[in-house]
């Protein structure tokens, strides 16, 4: 049985805990705090008795929380940073000391190795190998593998590796979402005399992090020139810096450029043939390769386990996507839709399955684009790909976007937008912004829409994001023309759609093409809107959009003559029951019934209005709606006012932010969970209290339980 606790006993407690608990996070910076058993064990060996932790804990310098030990609200000078050197080796060797089962050897070298100083080869490339090991087979976290490859860099003293290991350090901080970290890494293997081994790596990491969060066009420069340097040694790596420079020119809206990147590719073998061989471990995105040892035994560390990249499916993939964007769209379609079989699909690699939904979208199947998408955002969750989460949501939020499933596109590019801030992805949260504001001007969120529009451009702007620019001003002119507001809409509208340096992204402009038709033709502008259609119709052709066959029937329908108009109204409305989405349905009903009313047939016309009414009720297109009761109580239908109701005098992001407040969320728990500012979330409350006629948070919360009549 433990007796008290000694005099210095306490002293020590609230000295070594948390000293041990900042040398595990030094060891795997991805964790916060300390596995609990590891830390008594380690205090164990230091001769600590059981009742270390309770004062420690009384103390206020660690916390308990089931399995984990953390630093506790006062920590103060035993931090680990402020420690001298000798305390701080010394409680990495208490922690070696917990790890020597043998069951985790990662730990175990790392701790060795931080207990050390000067150059230790054997140790060094141990734990190099370790690292790379586990990481190849996905068994450490990529910070764990990170922290572990820059500290055998350095504990090594051949400088060529150094570099390289350092380079690999950098690559796995990115995998870990952590882009500072990364840019540090780079930076001090670019500080290591004779960095060249490692330059080719080291570009394309630094190409891939900038195609995150940096600008565009030095994403594309770093990607190519790692390419010219990883053709000879590593091919695969090299079609790795290719594809990520093709997707560079296509942010950057640049065809000629993404044709560029494709034509450097060097040939992978045909269907059947040769495949290249990866340098990156399996079931990783790609990326850089792990770091190549030098010959000498001392220096030698086993590479990660290799598997071929099936090259039948790039090919396909290259051949379409070239084809198309030369302009022979019936040549690309029969490559791409390969991509989606059995024979050449992408299996369970979660890049090789956006890849596939890209393709799918080209070839206007969007619901096997969110299929695909959705199969690589669950691979990426599970697999532990933190960094490319984020990225898996944009696609599979943008998919859902086009296949008109706008609750869907929402709920993705809000926990997309949260990934993208946790792993420093600001390029990607620029997307999600630009897909939240074009689900807005769905809804009739105008103040949602401002904001993320406004947030989509500012980093669009600074980084050359030609897509998500388009988008985002799409987004404001569809918010626009949901209100009526059709001059607005077709003045922001036409540079987007026309020929000049202004022009829209080469791969969105002709979506936003049906809104700039109405919005010209309603503001007297028909001969703008005739030249766009005659584009638009050659694009349809290509059948890239479900939707845009019944758009045109409905732009012809708007642009033509009386007598002619009602039949391509008649046409449009087929083609959407063939395509459904209730939005476009919506919108060709709304306009096919004021066209009837202004032809004095209101009995028709009514008819009409009503079900684009129940159009846009079932898609919650609030703004939308107004106009259509608008247009009921001018075609004479006495019963078009709002249904009573609280809730109907909100618009959608309102209804939500009501509902948080009534689950008693604090406004910037909100916002968070809306993904907008507080000061809006702040903005929306007054509004809803001027609406509602209440004064309190309290009386919100009433009325949200006890007369929410709109489910």
């Amino acid at each position: 049985m433990t007796g008290p606790p000694t005099v210095r006993e306490p002293a020590r407690s609230c000295r070594l805990l948390p000293l041990l608990i900042g040398a595990e996070q030094q060891r795997d910076p991805g964790q916060d705090g300390a596995e609990l058993a590891v830390v008594l064990r380690a205090a164990g060996a230091a001769g600590l008795g059981t009742d270390a932790l309770r004062a420690a804990e009384q103390a206020g310098v660690v916390r308990p929380e089931q399995d984990l030990l953390r630093l506790g609200p006062a920590p103060g000078r035993h931090c680990y940073d402020q420690a001298p050197l000798s305390e701080r080796q010394a409680a990495h060797r208490l922690l070696a000391s917990a790890y020597e089962d043998g069951t985790r050897p990662l730990p175990l070298l790392y701790h060795r190795a931080a207990a050390v100083l000067g150059p230790a080869g054997q140790l060094a490339d141990a734990l190099a190998e370790t690292a790379a090991r586990l990481a190849g087979r996905q068994r450490a976290g990529h910070a764990e593998c990170s922290a572990a490859l820059a500290r055998s860099a350095e504990l090594t003293a051949d400088r060529a590796v150094r570099a390289r290991r350092l380079v690999a350090a950098a690559e796995q901080a990115r995998l870990a979402g952590s882009p500072t970290r990364a840019h540090a890494l780079l930076a001090r293997a670019e500080g290591t005399p004779s960095p060249e081994p490692a330059r080719g790596p080291a570009e394309l990491v630094r190409g891939l992090l900038w195609l995150r969060d940096g600008p565009m066009a030095d994403a594309r420069e770093a990607l190519l020139l790692a390419a010219e340097l990883l053709t000879a040694a590593a091919p695969e790596d090299a079609a790795t810096a290719r594809l990520a420079a093709m997707e560079a020119a296509w942010e950057l809206g640049d065809a000629p450029g993404y044709l560029a990147a494709v034509d450097g590719f060097a040939p992978l073998g045909g269907a059947g043939g040769p495949t290249a061989r990866r340098a990156v471990p399996e079931a990783e995105p790609p990326g850089p390769p792990r770091p190549q040892r030098p010959a000498s035994a001392a220096a030698r560390v086993r590479r990660p386990v290799r598997t071929p990249q099936p090259a039948r499916s790039l090919i396909s993939y290259r051949t379409g996507m070239s084809a198309v964007l030369r302009g022979r769209p019936a040549e690309g379609r029969a490559p791409l839709r390969r991509l989606l079989t059995a024979e050449d699909g992408p299996g369970d690699d979660p890049e090789e399955l956006l890849r596939a939904g890209a393709a799918a979208l080209v070839v206007g199947d969007v619901v096997a684009a969110a299929r695909l998408n959705a199969r690589a955002a669950a691979v990426a969750r599970a697999r532990g790909l933190h960094v490319l989460v984020a990225r898996t949501l944009e696609h599979l939020a943008y998919a859902e976007l086009r296949a008109g499933r706008h609750a869907r596109a929402r709920a993705h590019a809000e926990e997309g937008l949260r990934a993208a801030h946790r792993t420093g992805q600001r390029n990607i949260a620029a997307h999600q912004h630009a897909i939240l504001a074009l689900v807005g001007s769905v809804e009739g969120d105008a103040a949602g829409v401002a904001e993320h529009a406004h947030a989509a451009q500012e980093v669009a702007g600074r980084h050359g994001l030609a897509q998500a620019a388009t988008l985002a001003q799409w987004a404001l002119a569809r918010a626009e023309l949901s209100r009526g507001r059709v001059a607005e809409a077709a003045a922001r509208l036409g540079p987007l759609v026309g020929t000049g340096p202004r022009r829209g992204h080469f791969a969105v402009r002709m979506l936003a093409v049906p809104c700039f038709v109405e919005a010209a033709v309603r503001s007297g502008r028909g001969g703008a809107a005739e030249a766009a259609v005659a584009e638009f119709a050659d694009w349809v052709a290509q059948g890239i959009d479900p939707q845009a066959a019944g758009q045109l029937a409905r732009c012809r329908a708007l642009v033509g003559e009386a007598p002619g108009s009602e039949p391509l109204y008649a046409r449009a409305l087929a083609e959407h029951e063939r395509s459904g989405g209730d939005f476009e349905r919506g919108r060709t009903q709304l306009l096919f019934g004021g066209w009837l009313r202004r032809r004095r047939r209101p009995r028709d016309a009514r008819g009409v209005l009503t079900d684009a009414l129940v159009s846009f009720e079932r898609c919650g297109a609030r703004a939308w709606a107004e106009q259509t009761r608008a247009e009921l109580r001018a075609a004479g239908q006495a019963g078009a006012a709002p249904a009573p109701g609280p809730l109907t005098r909100l618009t959608p992001q309102q209804v939500r932010v009501a509902r948080h407040v009534a689950e008693g969320a604090t406004n910037r728990e909100i916002a968070l969970q809306l993904s907008v500012s507080p000061r809006t979330v702040d903005h929306h409350l007054r509004n809803i209290f001027a609406a509602l006629g209440v004064r309190s948070r309290v009386e919100l919360s009433r009325v949200m339980t006890f007369g929410d009549g709109a489910g």
